[in-house]
């Protein structure tokens, strides 16, 4: 497992994930899914029941930092909001990245993401990606709201 670079200058002191139960926050992040004790199905986000078998045995996992993209593509146009990010608006790569589970048993699970690179010349379908946290927005007290995404791994060095 790869270390997770955070890199984040708060202008208030106060920083959050954009959303609660996403992924482990601050000490080291990793994204947490769920996955099915009767099938072993994961799921990214979390969820109260299996998308396979409709079982509600679920159990909370975190997901491995490093995987692999498994497709990729840019976004060439600004997002609605609250969607939208920082203005001016410029092309960045959003994939989807094939995770481990933790937990034995447990199947992996492609996660859909922003990605930090926008370059075809730096994306490849098999290529290693790392986690990072990342800056989202910021709040109107000066809280710096963060996210996930990831990188290819060799940036990551």
């Amino acid at each position: 497992m790869t270390d997770v670079e955070v890199e984040i200058e708060p202008v208030s002191g106060a920083v959050r994930p954009v959303a609660e139960g996403l992924f482990t926050w601050p000490d080291a992040p990793r994204l947490i899914a769920t996955s099915c004790v009767a099938c072993a199905t994961t799921t990214f986000p979390k969820q109260a029941s299996c998308p396979r078998c409709t079982g509600t045995d679920m159990r909370e996992v975190t997901l491995a930092t490093r995987g692999r993209l498994w497709t990729w593509t840019i976004q060439g146009f600004e997002p609605k909001p609250p969607y939208a990010g920082p203005t001016p608006f410029e092309p960045y790569g959003v994939g989807y990245v094939e995770l481990a589970a933790d937990a034995e048993g447990a199947s992996s699970v492609l996660v859909e993401s922003r990605l930090s690179e926008s370059s075809p010349d730096r994306l490849a379908i098999g290529a290693e990606m790392d986690l990072q946290i990342v800056p989202f927005r910021r709040d109107d007290d000066g809280t710096e709201v963060v996210t996930f995404s990831f990188r290819p791994a060799e940036a990551a060095g």
